[in-house]
């Protein structure tokens, strides 16, 4: 607790130290900035608080997604009818998030997958996808115990095509006919068709993605959808790692902050507007 009180005490005199600085005209400076300044520190000192007090043990609440309470399930389901799970995490690469969370839920799946034996097939349209995929299954495979399950081929390419790799997918659906479809990733016109296939074949579908455009096809075909935010907390929600679990928190009450900022803003500007006061708010926050 002292080190958390000293590491807090000297955070926050540099921060006002660098304040004085900044405010006392320093021609390196911008005083139009401060308002920035002032955001900045704010959102990350309110992200290390909580990401400290996770660390101490201090209980999150977590809403419950049932997507994510779903996954078990259907691995489980997998394991019990003999057939493999199908997980496909977009057709990006991993410049993008979204392909970045899918990538991080898949090695959630392979520990299920690799706990209770069950197969495991990814196809992937990226070649750097397919290695960091290898990898984070290997790990996955390795932390539970049954490093003897893991191949290689369980996340092999396909092609970079949008269509054909659609086409591949939906051909490796109809061959084995996986009893559970994971779409994870960042997904466009190409959604929809595998979604349908996955329907047909009777699986169980869990969809994930922020692309809105995408997420009415989803919804629509699959049994359960995880959508934006649902999506990139799904990783902290699986693993309840203490830095991820404060960092959501964090974040969450970030929002909270700056909704609030909103609301007073306009708020007073309407009262500004009516004559009530006489400062606007709106020009007090602008950064230049």
């Amino acid at each position: 607790m002292l080190k958390d009180r000293q590491f807090w005490m000297v955070a926050c005199g540099l921060s006002l130290a660098f304040l004085v600085f900044l405010l006392a005209g320093h021609p390196g400076f911008r005083e139009e900035r401060v308002v920035m300044f002032l955001a900045i520190n704010i959102m990350a000192g309110t992200l290390v608080y909580y990401i400290r007090l996770a660390q101490r043990g201090e209980d999150f609440y977590l809403r419950t997604i049932p997507g994510l309470k779903a996954v078990e399930e259907a691995v489980g389901r997998s394991t019990e009818m003999g057939k493999p799970v199908l997980y496909v995490p977009g057709i990006m690469d991993m410049d993008q998030v979204e392909t970045v969370a899918g990538v991080i839920i898949l090695g959630h799946v392979a520990k299920m997958t690799a706990r209770y034996e069950t197969s495991l097939n990814v196809p992937v349209s990226r070649s750097i996808v397919m290695k960091a995929g290898r990898e984070i299954v290997r790990e996955s495979y390795t932390m539970e115990g049954r490093p003897d399950l893991f191949q290689d081929d369980m996340v092999h390419y396909l092609t970079d095509d949008q269509f054909a790799y659609a086409a591949g997918v939906n051909g490796i659906m109809v061959r084995e006919k996986p009893a559970a479809c994971l779409y994870m990733g960042k997904f466009y016109a190409e959604s929809l068709i595998l979604a349908e296939t996955g329907n047909s074949i009777g699986a169980i579908q869990i969809a994930g993605t922020a692309s809105q455009a995408q997420i009415p096809f989803f919804v629509t075909a699959c049994d359960y959808t995880l959508i934006g935010e649902e999506f990139f907390a799904a990783s902290a929600y699986l693993s309840q790692k203490p830095e991820l679990l404060g960092g959501l928190k964090g974040q969450d009450m970030l929002k909270a902050f700056v909704t609030a900022v909103i609301l007073l803003a306009l708020s007073l500007r309407v009262f500004n507007d009516l004559g009530w006061i006489g400062w606007n708010v709106i020009d007090f926050l602008t950064v230049q």
